[in-house]
């Protein structure tokens, strides 16, 4: 039996307003690293092989910091900012390549198990 190809589909575009900061949301620091590093770790961790970011604000920085640490990720801009399903379809054309499993994550829940992601992949 093959495995199971997966992409993660990260949702990096916010702007972060609540947070009253000129850093973008997803780069905020947690634990040394910024808050997106924490969520592309545990999409690894569920067996994601391949990762798309969708970016806005902010979006050099927020591409280059992830380079870092999630230097195969391919990113997307999603140029007007106009919901979910709207920063999901930016990254439609990774979407497009026919994959088993397709998670969806926020950029800024650096708190989620991986447990809970292949959980889901698993149903």
């Amino acid at each position: 039996m093959s495995q199971r190809t997966c992409l993660s589909v990260i949702l990096a575009a916010g702007e972060g307003t609540r947070m009253k900061s000129a850093v973008p949301k997803v780069l905020h620091p947690i634990a040394g690293l910024p808050m997106v590093a924490h969520v592309v770790r545990a999409a690894e961790a569920a067996g994601s092989g391949d990762l798309a970011l969708v970016i806005g604000h902010g979006a050099d920085e927020v591409r280059k910091a992830t380079q870092k640490f999630a230097p195969k990720a391919e990113t997307f801009v999603q140029d007007k900012r106009l919901g979910t399903a709207h920063a999901v379809l930016a990254a439609r054309d990774a979407i497009s390549n026919g994959y088993d499993d397709i998670l969806v994550m926020f950029g800024d829940t650096p708190l989620i198990d991986p447990a809970v992601l292949t959980a889901a992949r698993l149903k």
